[in-house]
């Protein structure tokens, strides 16, 4: 009767010892999945307008700063811009959307009434900006492997309607 206590206390014991372990390996296993869903996006964040490395057509506007915002709205992306229009007079552009391809208003923006993003990758997303209904402008923005620049390449046409081509340079801040 001894010997069989003593066998069953060595295989509860034996048994919470793998109990505690399976417990902190799942405990893990979640810690890490939640970092990877929740990892930093790459275009999240502060973008500063490098001017040197820009190639800007003279005549057109441009955001001098940009804001890409993931947790100030359920479900959506806050991309705000500040920056001078085509007169250089200073510019506030808000967007509030998805990045699913579909059209979302954008406000402060002279050039542009709706705008939508599609996530090509990770680094990459393209843009199709509206007004009065028509395409006034496509672009990509490509965030580099560092994460710590990115190149907006946006080809439209002014309100003047000549066409235009602006590759700017942005610095995450």
């Amino acid at each position: 009767m001894a010997q069989e206590k003593s066998i069953d206390l060595f295989l509860k014991s034996l048994l919470d010892t793998e109990m505690k372990t399976k417990t902190i390996a799942v405990s893990l296993g979640l810690i890490f999945a939640a970092g990877a869903l929740y990892a930093g996006d790459p275009m999240m964040g502060t973008w500063k307008l490098n001017e040197s490395k820009s190639k800007l057509t003279p005549g057109t506007g441009t955001f001098t700063t940009v804001v890409y915002d993931g947790h100030r709205i359920r479900d959506k992306v806050m991309v705000t811009g500040d920056g001078v229009d085509a007169d250089g007079k200073p510019v506030h552009s808000e967007w509030k959307g998805k990045f699913n391809g579909k059209d979302y208003e954008v406000t402060g923006d002279p050039n542009a009434v709706m705008r939508s993003y599609t996530k090509v990758n990770d680094q990459t997303l393209d843009m199709t900006v509206k007004k009065n209904g028509q395409v006034v402008a496509t672009g990509r923005i490509v965030v580099t492997a560092d994460g710590k620049s990115r190149a907006v390449t946006v080809n439209g046409t002014t309100a003047k309607g000549e066409k235009f081509t602006n590759t700017s340079v942005y610095d995450k801040e």
